[in-house]
């Protein structure tokens, strides 16, 4: 049992990459015909299956991660056994413990949901699931950042294949300008990246953040704007205007799990926009020019969202513009540069997240249940289950639009109350006050249409429409209503908890805004207490650990803190490399000075 403790602790934050990796591999290799062919598939009980178990895995491991850290602890693992700035690390925290929670806990019962009807429209889409699971996780946990690159374009990839299941032509045109999008983006998160390593010498979040203050004027102007560039990138994906107009109509014709899952892809631009512009970018530089420009991009977007959505033809982008105008509101806290506003922008993510899919799966059933008008703002007849339906719409529009004692409501009030000493505090009041009164109204235009102003259903059985009508669907489509009361039953539940969660929440704020405590935790130190890290960056200053070693290294004697200690001892150092180690850990004891950096000769 020791073993196995040993074993978790040790290894535990790249578990939540590795069983959706895993498991997405796995399903590939078991094969996928057509699409026509999966109903009647003998492999396709052993796919859900499959999943369902990952997913459930998944979901246990998250919890444990947030248990572990709750207590402020801050657990790192190094990929291939070489320490951080020069290998890249894996850092799980209370931020990321949490994200990994949301996403499990939104991904368990949307695949439950889209195991019974929907999985079987369209090829591979268990092993999509899993390998969007396992881009997010990666993000989520990723310390480095191109490494953060890489599990976006994961994650990127498998939702090119999630926006076109079940096949369509709106889906495969709005799919192509949804590709180029994010295609654009991620040229601009590389030239971004190249920039910051251009100027900085190193793309680990920590040594990023510890070095830029220490650059030269034209370093630092240049590696600021490396970092701008990517919170555009972070902008593309979190859909803030001016560069979020695709939202709406590219999750509108999405299936209805796609679409809900998909409400969890732009928290990570938003948390990709806490991560790295508002902490490791930390300078008075970039904070000002962030500052500015944040808050006028998170009112605009809010209000914009608020005012799409009382113009919206169909349900499906009214609930994207509700989205737009919720990722606005996240914005404006994350603006005010506090922790408090920052602990109520994770309080009020997470309401978003879990709100705007279950709202995209009730557009699912009222679709089912309207026939040819599907989700369109016509009059139709009455819903078969109007009565459920409406009261579900109903606790849904309290929950979104920010009304009491709901947790959109608690979202908000925590997000005002930061703005105690924010020199734009009535501006902020104000338009989160007329942004919620906007969605009231927009909530009740559309009620309105779908329930008040509904039609009679014909009751002469010789007509096309009585027959059109007795042939819709008397109940929900399978799961769907059941999945809406969980994601609504869980919102009520982080209602009722709101305090302890509260103060997790801040205690995360005050956690990513400690670079310190990061840098003392992912960096190592030599035995002269200076970190371990080059700047300006020059490949000749890197220790030599490659096979034979018989070169001269004078910086041998830093290999045993980049290593860990079995590796050192390994056939991997040569006895000349462990020799020149001895020597100059021996002379460094004499002559301390020796211990600096020193380029090797050619």
């Amino acid at each position: 049992m020791n073993a196995v403790i040993q074993f978790w602790t040790e290894h535990s934050p790249i578990f939540s990459i590795l069983i959706p990796a895993f498991t997405a591999f796995l399903l590939v290799i078991l094969g996928n015909p057509g699409a026509g062919a999966l109903s009647g598939d003998w492999r396709q009980p052993w796919r859900r299956g499959i999943s369902y178990v990952s997913s459930i895995l998944g979901l246990a491991t998250a919890i444990v991660y947030l248990i572990s850290a709750s207590s402020g602890q801050i657990s790192t693992y190094n990929l291939g056994e070489w320490s951080a700035p020069f290998g890249i690390v894996l850092v799980l925290d209370q931020l990321s413990a949490l994200m990994i929670v949301l996403t499990y806990a939104l991904a368990t019962p949307i695949l439950w949901f889209a195991s019974h009807e929907w999985d079987i429209r369209g090829r591979y889409f268990h092993a999509m699931f899993h390998f969007l699971l396992m881009g997010l996780c990666g993000a989520f946990l990723t310390g480095d950042l191109f490494n953060l690159f890489v599990f976006f374009e994961i994650l990127l990839m498998a939702s090119y294949v999630l926006l076109v299941h079940g096949q369509g032509k709106a889906r495969f045109q709005l799919g192509i300008h949804y590709v180029t999008i994010n295609l654009l983006a991620s040229a601009l998160f590389l030239i971004g990246l190249g920039i910051i390593y251009g100027s900085v010498g190193s793309l680990n979040m920590a040594d990023v953040a510890r070095l830029i203050p220490l650059l030269e004027p034209d370093q630092h102007k240049l590696a600021v704007a490396g970092g701008l560039l990517l919170f555009v990138v972070f902008g593309i994906k979190a859909a803030m205007l001016p560069v979020g107009f695709w939202l709406p109509k590219t999750y509108a014709v999405a299936t209805t799990p796609v679409a809900a899952i998909f409400t969890i892809m732009t928290k990570m631009g938003i948390y990709a926009i806490l991560r790295v512009n508002g902490t490791i970018f930390e300078d008075d530089l970039s904070h000002s020019i962030l500052a500015n420009w944040l808050l006028p991009i998170g009112l605009i977007t809010s209000l914009y969202g608020a005012i799409g959505a009382i113009g919206a033809e169909r349900l499906r982008r009214f609930v994207g513009f509700m989205i737009l105008s919720s990722i606005g509101t996240i914005l404006i806290a994350i603006s005010l540069f506090n922790t408090l506003a920052w602990a109520a922008a994770l309080y009020y993510l997470v309401h978003s997240t879990l709100i705007g899919a279950a709202f995209y799966l009730l557009s699912g059933w009222i679709t089912s249940q309207r026939g040819v008008f599907k989700d369109h703002f016509n009059i139709a007849p009455q819903m078969k289950q109007h009565k459920v339906v409406s009261l579900v719409f109903f606790l849904i529009a309290l929950m979104m639009a920010g009304l009491p004692p709901f947790s959109g409501f608690l979202g908000k009030v925590f997000i005002l109350q930061a703005t105690s000493h924010s020199p734009y505090q009535l501006m902020i009041i104000v338009v989160v006050l007329i942004v919620s009164l906007l969605s009231i109204i927009a909530f009740t235009r559309i009620g309105f249409v779908l329930f008040w102003r509904a039609t009679t259903p014909e009751d002469n059985a010789t007509t096309d429409e009585f027959k059109i009508y007795q042939a819709l669907p008397e109940q929900s489509p399978a799961r769907n209503d059941k999945t809406i009361y969980l994601l609504l039953s869980g919102l009520i539940v982080y209602m009722v908890c709101a305090s302890p969660i509260q103060r997790y929440m801040f205690n995360t704020a005050e956690q990513i805004q400690n670079n310190a405590l990061y840098e003392g935790i992912i960096l190592h130190k030599d035995a002269l207490n200076q970190v371990i890290s080059v700047q300006p960056y020059n490949p000749e200053n890197l220790p030599e650990t490659k096979y034979g070693g018989e070169s001269v290294d004078p910086n041998a004697h830093l290999i045993p803190y980049l290593i860990p200690k079995e590796t050192l001892e390994g056939e991997h150092i040569s006895e000349y490399k462990q020799r020149q180690i001895e020597e100059q850990n021996m002379q460094k004891a004499v002559h301390p000075d020796d211990a600096k950096l020193k380029p090797r000769e050619p």
